[in-house]
C-alpha cells in the first residue's frame, strides 16, 4: 500500500463494526450499475469510432457517479465508511491505468482499430465486472496461483511492446487473414475457428458461411469462434491477470466485501472512455505512442518482478502503487510534450 494511502487510513477511527450487506445499499448500487450499463449500451448502440468529446464526457459520468455512491455512503451511514469506499477507488483507478496501456497492445497485435475496439471493450468490462465478483467473493485462495499467471502476462506484454516497437508504421492497419497470427495458431485446433473478421461478430455458425469463406476455417464445426472473439479473451485475460494485483491492494484498503466490489466496479466502468481518450490522442500526439511502447516494457517487468517476489524470494525491489502511476503519467507527460516540441515534419 502507498505512503498516501497508509497515513490517509491511519487518521480513520476504526471502531466501526461490520458494514457487511445493507439490503438498501445492495439495491441501490445494484439498480445504478444495471441503468448505467444499459444507458452506455444504449447510447452506442450502433458501433462508431468513439470521439475525443465523448469519450471525455463519458469519463466525466462514470466519476461524477463513483463521487455520488461516495456521497451516499457519507449520507446515508458515516463518513469514515464513505472514505474506506473513496480510498479503494482511487487506489483500482490508479491501478487501472496500467490497463490502458495494455488493451493498446493486444488491439494493436490483432490489427484491430476503429469502431470494433468499442464493442470488444465493452464486453471485455462487462465480463470484468463478472471476474471481480468471483475474486471478491473467493478471496486469498485464488491468488495462490497469481504469480505464475504474471509470469505469463508479463512475458505476453513485454512481446507486444517489441512488436509494437518493431511494426513500424502497419501497426494501424487491420489484418486481413489471422491464418499466421499467434492466437489462431495457439487455439485454431482447440476451438474451430475462422481466420478472418466476420463483421463484428464474435462467433458464427457453419450455415452461415459459402463455400469459399469455409476454406478460411481452421476445422470443421457448428459454429467458430472469429479474431473478434480471440481479441475478446485476451482482454478478458489481462483483466484477470490484473485483478491478481489490485484486488489484493483494495482488500487491503478494507476487508468490507461490498465497499471492495463497488470501489473496483465504478474505477473499472470508467476505463473505455479513458482508453479511448488515449487512443484518440495517439492521432494527434505523433511521439505518445513511443511513450506507451516504453510503459508497456516498464508494465511487463514491474509484472515479472512482482511475480518473482511472491513466486520465489524477494528481490528487493518493491514498486508502490503511487510510484508506479507516477511513472505512468510522467512518461505520458514526456510523450505529449515531446509531440508539441518536436512534431512530425511529414505532416505539416
Amino acid at each position: 500500500m502507498s505512503d498516501f494511502l497508509s497515513s490517509f487510513l491511519s487518521s480513520f477511527n476504526f471502531n466501526l463494526g461490520t458494514f457487511g450487506f445493507p439490503l438498501e445499499t445492495v439495491i441501490i448500487f445494484f439498480a445504478v450499475i444495471a441503468l448505467s450499463v444499459y444507458l452506455d449500451l444504449f447510447a452506442h448502440r450502433n458501433s462508431k469510432e468513439i470521439t475525443v468529446k465523448d469519450a471525455s464526457l463519458w469519463s466525466l459520468f462514470w466519476i461524477g457517479l463513483a463521487l455520488a455512491f461516495y456521497g451516499y455512503l457519507w449520507g446515508r451511514f458515516d463518513k469514515e465508511w464513505a472514505d474506506l469506499y473513496l480510498a479503494g477507488y482511487v487506489l483500482e483507478k490508479s491501478l487501472s491505468v496500467d490497463n490502458l496501456m495494455v488493451f493498446m497492445a493486444i488491439f494493436a497485435s490483432f490489427g484491430i482499430t476503429g469502431k470494433l475496439q468499442h464493442r470488444i471493450l465493452y464486453w471485455g468490462i462487462i465480463g470484468a465486472l463478472i471476474f471481480r465478483a468471483v475474486f471478491v467473493v473467493i478471496g486469498a485462495g485464488l491468488f495462490a496461483a497469481s504469480p505464475y499467471v504474471g509470469f505469463i502476462f508479463a512475458a505476453f506484454v513485454i512481446w507486444s511492446a517489441v512488436k509494437m516497437l518493431t511494426a513500424g508504421d502497419n501497426d494501424d492497419e487491420e489484418i486481413e487473414d489471422y491464418s499466421n497470427h499467434w492466437s489462431v495458431r495457439w487455439t485454431g485446433k482447440l476451438i474451430p475457428t475462422y481466420t478472418k473478421l466476420f463483421g463484428e461478430r464474435f462467433m458464427i455458425r457453419h450455415a452461415e458461411l459459402n463455400a469459399q469463406q469455409i476454406s478460411s476455417i481452421t476445422r470443421k464445426g457448428l459454429r467458430y469462434a472469429t479474431p473478434a472473439f480471440l481479441c475478446l479473451m485476451a482482454i478478458e485475460t489481462s483483466d484477470v491477470a490484473f485483478a491478481f494485483d489490485s484486488v489484493p491492494a483494495v482488500i487491503a484498503v478494507t476487508q468490507e466485501p461490498l465497499l471492495v466490489y463497488a470501489a473496483m466496479i465504478f474505477a473499472i466502468l470508467g476505463l473505455r472512455s479513458l482508453y479511448f481518450i488515449l487512443a484518440a490522442l495517439t492521432k494527434y500526439l505523433v511521439h505518445l505512442e513511443k511513450a506507451i511502447i516504453a510503459l508497456l516494457f516498464f508494465i511487463g517487468i514491474k509484472m515479472g518482478i512482482q511475480s518473482w517476489n511472491h513466486a520465489i524470494g524477494d528481490t528487493g525491489i518493491h514498486i508502490s502503487p503511487n510510484t508506479s502511476l507516477f511513472i505512468v503519467l510522467g512518461v505520458l507527460a514526456l510523450g505529449v510534450i515531446a509531440s508539441f516540441v518536436f512534431p512530425d515534419k511529414s505532416e505539416n
